[in-house]
């Protein structure tokens, strides 16, 4: 038994089953995620960490043989209903991947673009730059916000498209290894960033990296083969799990 926080939960899966050509990747999940905290997904490469992920903001959509049954809620409703707006539900739930990839364009337009396409109300301008002061790349780019995205060092780029995510004013912001191509010091600066945007947004952060994932959570979840194992305080989960197939990941007897 899986036992969820007590806190205000702003996602939540029940019963979730992920399957791709009729092969599950996520097994009968229920998972609640709280509000205004990060919570860590971690777990071997295969485990369906992404998968699960993605499920959140329906990033599954694009994949053509994906299959999905249960329900996901946000804030009590079912993304996957058939009332549902996808796009919606993705302005709502942004999401930053492994590799940076700003878009082909100025920095300016890497923020403006996306609310201007949405058809977002205010001045573009403070919005470029409150997005990417919240990101902590302001005093790094506002000489060079005509420049082209791609000219930044991947570190940069990184929290360019977390800047970009957040102009959409989402409630929830999913990061999948968002580090993991990054060098050390690139990884400090959006550790220290992320904590900074969990006092205004949930994050909902996978990663191979358990230091990582200790300094920043909340909260953990462990995946193994598709199964939820235990989530809960990541001190628990990293001090004290309850399964030993917990405490045999997180003190590295595999991976």
């Amino acid at each position: 038994m899986v036992t969820a926080p007590r806190n205000d939960a702003v996602l939540e899966c029940r019963n979730l089953v992920v399957a791709y050509d009729g092969r599950p990747a996520v097994k009968s999940v229920s998972l609640k995620i709280p509000r205004n905290r990060i919570t860590s997904i971690i777990g071997p490469s295969g485990c369906g960490k992404s998968t699960l992920l993605r499920t959140f903001n329906r990033m599954n959509d694009f994949v053509p043989t994906v299959s999905i049954d249960g329900e996901v809620l946000f804030d009590g409703t079912d993304v996957y209903g058939k009332d549902i707006d996808p796009v919606e539900v993705r302005r709502r739930i942004g999401m930053v991947f492994q590799k940076p990839n700003p878009f082909p364009k100025s920095i300016y337009q890497n923020i403006a673009w996306a609310p201007q396409l949405n058809g977002m109300n205010g001045e573009t301008e403070a919005l470029v730059e409150e997005s990417l002061r919240k990101a902590a790349l302001w005093d790094e780019v506002k000489d060079k916000l005509n420049e082209s995205g791609l000219a930044l060092s991947g570190g940069q780029q990184q929290r360019l498209c977390i800047a970009r995510a957040i102009a959409m004013n989402p409630e929830v912001v999913l990061m999948d290894e968002p580090c993991s191509a990054l060098d050390p010091t690139s990884t400090a600066r959006i550790e220290e960033l992320l904590l900074e945007l969990a006092t205004r947004y949930t994050i909902v952060i996978v990663t191979h990296n358990m230091q990582q994932a200790a300094r920043l959570s909340n909260y953990t979840a462990f995946m193994f083969e598709g199964d939820l194992i235990e989530f809960g305080p990541t001190q628990q989960i990293f001090t004290r799990p309850h399964n030993p197939r917990t405490e045999a990941y997180v003190s590295g007897k595999f991976g």
